[in-house]
């Protein structure tokens, strides 16, 4: 087996996943050699993953000659000059979604912000940075993990088998919002509840939309979007947030979001933070001659129910589930069912045998695309055409 070491820039929660994840590719010899971030967190981490190498920096950790692929677990405003940097290193690399935003405005002053300006300046930077990774023979995988969980890929097969036009899909992904610090501003998130969890349902959508498109011998695209945002939790009382962790400073907490495809079928995207009961991730999607509902999250692998939950406080039941007695929806392996795996053991046989990953620049690009058009459009109160 061929060796691939991995370089993690980043010590979150974002790079857990991914270091764990990596430990379960099969078929090659993945290692995790190095990690790179400037915070107390980088030693604890190192030690859980068996790293034996810390860097504060990522030049510091592209000077590795152990590092085959850069994977970019950072918050969002870092992504597209890392990107830029690995691939100049002559590096693969693997990047966080989403891949990048607007982030020059200043803190907490995002509401009446030009969003056509927004979109014009990400559009103008996917645009150098497709130059860049298209110009080089290095792999670029976005890791958009919905697009990897099992029922999304068992509808792939599904769909090139069937041959099945689709007319409609529904996804959604919420939850009671974010811990994250960055989360709460625009200028360090990009946005709000659809940049963070919205982008889930959204990419998985224009994935599978490609998947249909190629099946039949054609191209896809979205050439239109109509989306509403709010910000709800801000006029709730103390009492009333008592459950929910988003706290958003000029970010929307709710959205709604409507992409028309240029063959005239429909995608509808909702993400909120405002949420409680555990994240509900799903995808519906409905066919001319199927349907397939893709529960990702809050499925019936186990259901456990619990009068007292006392003697469970070690023990990790779900995602954004604060209290364990009552019913809870129980994923028994949440790295498969949610993706995970499956995306970094695309990546890592891209690597290894060439090919382009299934998460590519262009799913990156289209979903910042629509992304971007949906804030125009919740500003605007106006359909944005493309």
């Amino acid at each position: 087996m061929q060796k691939v070491g991995i370089g993690i820039v980043g010590a979150g929660f974002v790079a857990d996943l991914h270091a764990e994840s990596f430990k379960r590719v099969s078929g090659h010899d993945v290692q995790i050699v190095a990690v790179a971030a400037p915070n107390t967190r980088r030693s604890a981490f190192a030690q859980r993953h068996s790293i034996a190498a810390e860097y504060d920096t990522l030049e510091e950790l592209l000077a590795d000659p152990n590092v085959d692929v850069v994977d970019i677990c950072t918050p969002p405003a870092l992504h597209v000059d890392m990107v830029a940097k690995v691939i100049a290193a002559g590096k693969h690399v693997i990047c966080e979604k989403p891949l990048t935003g607007y982030f020059d405005v200043p803190v907490g002053e995002a509401d009446g912000f030009d969003r056509r300006k927004m979109y014009d300046s990400v559009m103008a930077e996917m645009d150098s940075l497709r130059k860049i990774v298209s110009e080089s023979d290095l792999v670029f995988g976005y890791a958009e993990n919905y697009v990897y969980a099992p029922s999304v890929q068992k509808s792939r097969e599904l769909l090139e088998k069937t041959g099945a036009r689709i007319t409609m899909m529904i996804g959604e992904e919420s939850h009671n919002g974010s811990h994250a610090e960055y989360s709460k501003t625009w200028a360090d998130s990009g946005g709000g509840a659809l940049i963070r969890q919205g982008c889930h349902p959204l990419s998985a959508m224009l994935y599978l939309k490609r998947v249909e498109a190629k099946a039949a011998g054609r191209t896809v695209a979205v050439n239109s979007v109509i989306a509403d945002t709010t910000a709800i939790t801000p006029t709730l009382t103390d009492p009333q947030r008592k459950f929910l962790h988003a706290r958003p400073v000029d970010v929307e907490d709710i959205a709604n979001v409507i992409m028309t495809f240029d063959d005239g079928t429909r995608g509808v995207v909702t993400a909120s933070d405002t949420i409680v009961g555990g994240v509900r991730n799903s995808l519906q999607v409905f066919t001319t001659e199927s349907v397939y509902l893709c529960q990702i999250s809050q499925s019936n692998q186990l259901r456990l129910y619990h009068d007292d939950s006392a003697a469970l406080d070690d023990v990790y039941v779900t995602e954004k589930v604060d209290n364990k007695g009552g019913w809870q929806y129980v994923l028994l392996d949440e790295l498969l069912a949610r993706g995970y795996i499956g995306e970094m053991q695309d990546f890592i046989d891209c690597v290894v045998h060439g090919g382009t990953p299934q998460s590519d620049f262009e799913l990156a690009y289209a979903s910042m695309q629509a992304i971007y058009a949906a804030y125009e459009s919740a500003a605007t109160d106006k359909r944005v055409r493309f």
